[in-house]
């Protein structure tokens, strides 16, 4: 079955956290992490964008750029924040890109979302 894995622009940890929280609030304009931006406020999750991934009815996972990397080596270039489909272990498939990420608003990637669920 199909997941949708979603990969930040943004590195793991509480360092890393803690200096793209302060970077969104500081310089929001310059913040590399569209996927970030939108689905983020300053310290956590919007309520409406949680809510909308529990109703899914497909499994979603999350990642890192560090954790990508080290999970799939050979897309070390890819544009990212990305979200993909997942066929399997090692299997991907564009979903929404970084540029098209780079354009849309919650409501909007929730559209997305909700019409390539329906459609898979």
């Amino acid at each position: 079955m199909k997941k949708l894995l979603f990969v930040y622009n943004a590195d793991a940890g509480l360092v890393s956290g803690f200096w793209d929280m302060a970077h969104k609030i500081i310089s929001p304009s310059t913040y590399p992490c569209s996927l970030c931006s939108i689905t983020y406020g300053a310290t956590s999750m919007r309520p409406e964008w949680k809510e909308f991934l529990q109703s899914l009815p497909v499994e979603a996972r999350f990642q890192h750029r560090d954790e990508f990397q080290r999970e799939f080596p050979q897309l070390k270039d890819e544009a990212l924040p990305v979200i993909f489909w997942e066929q399997d272990a090692h299997t991907l498939e564009p979903l929404i890109t970084a540029t098209e990420l780079d354009s849309l608003s919650l409501p909007e990637l929730m559209q997305r979302l909700q019409e390539a669920v329906h459609m898979a």
